[in-house]
């Protein structure tokens, strides 16, 4: 064999192991990519990897910057929430502290009615019922169950879904139809924590003035069953769209401001999302997302 096969050799030779190394290491940094995904899908973000090589130190910065989202919009949640829960506090204690002092004031007098004490009295009982509401109401919210899941027909599910809200919808002279994009579409959830977001969401609608509400569904680009529930209502006003989500906030006068937050809530421990995509003049879209 001459000196230039033998160097040739060696260079086929070399470029071949640099091949394989490579692969090696792709094959590597494709399973720490997967197994980063899994854990931020997971919402676990207590993983690093040895800062050996530049890709290692990639992936550590993107969960470092993962982490600090995450823990700034944690914050801001609970800033939100006790923002929230002190106004509602304070909006039913100060006025029962005020009467009672008004009340212990009265009765001193010696001119004081029964009357008026009476209709203190009540009025305190009554906030005081109220506070015991909003407590229980946030006891819900805290205490969501675990979902038993199992496979769910999308069109079995829609047709009863609309069929319980369809007495509310005629009485608003509202039509609710369901129109997937495919079919046999089915998801993997619990068939009552859903029907309770998808029935909330109705009645939002309705109570919005929506007199045409559209749901429709079909599969994403990563096997993901996405849902639209669409209405021509009142749109959401834009102050208000970041807020929704957020545990008490609410638009209408009677509302608990519970209804979003609980559907979230239930979403997330679906491994799903809902989010509000659209809301203006001509449609108001809420999209729930089943991976």
């Amino acid at each position: 064999m001459s000196t230039w096969q033998i160097i040739l050799l060696c260079v086929i030779v070399a470029v071949i192991a640099a091949v394989i190394a490579t692969l090696r290491t792709r094959r590597r940094d494709i399973k720490k990519v997967a197994y980063m995904m899994d854990a931020m899908e997971d919402g676990e973000l207590n993983f690093r990897f040895q800062d050996r090589n530049k890709f290692n130190r990639t992936l550590n910065r993107i969960r470092t910057i993962f982490e600090k989202q995450r823990q700034a919009h944690e914050q801001d949640s609970w800033t939100k929430l006790i923002r929230v829960l002190t106004h509602e506090i304070m909006n039913t204690v100060s006025p029962i502290a005020s009467l009672s002092d008004y009340l212990s004031k009265s009765i001193e007098e010696d001119d004081y009615r029964k009357e008026d004490i009476r209709t203190g009295l009540d009025t305190i009982s009554d906030s005081s019922r109220n506070l015991i509401k909003f407590v229980e109401t946030y006891r819900q919210l805290s205490g969501v169950a675990k979902p038993v899941r199992h496979a769910i027909d999308l069109q079995e599910l829609m047709d009863k879904v609309i069929s319980l809200d369809s007495e509310y919808a005629a009485s608003c002279g509202a039509t609710c139809l369901y129109r997937p994009e495919e079919d046999d579409l089915m998801i993997y959830a619990d068939e009552g924590q859903i029907s309770q977001i998808l029935i909330n969401l109705i009645k939002n609608a309705l109570q919005a003035g929506a007199r045409h509400i559209d749901i429709s569904a079909r599969m994403g680009e990563e096997d993901e069953t996405i849902i639209l529930v669409a209405n021509d209502g009142e749109a959401i006003p834009v102050s208000a769209q970041e807020q929704i989500f957020v545990p008490f906030y609410t638009t209408k006068q009677e509302g608990s401001g519970i209804g979003l937050s609980l559907a979230r809530q239930i979403m997330r421990q679906h491994n799903g999302t809902i989010d509000l995509v659209r809301s203006d003049a001509e449609r108001t879209v809420f999209q729930l997302v089943f991976r």
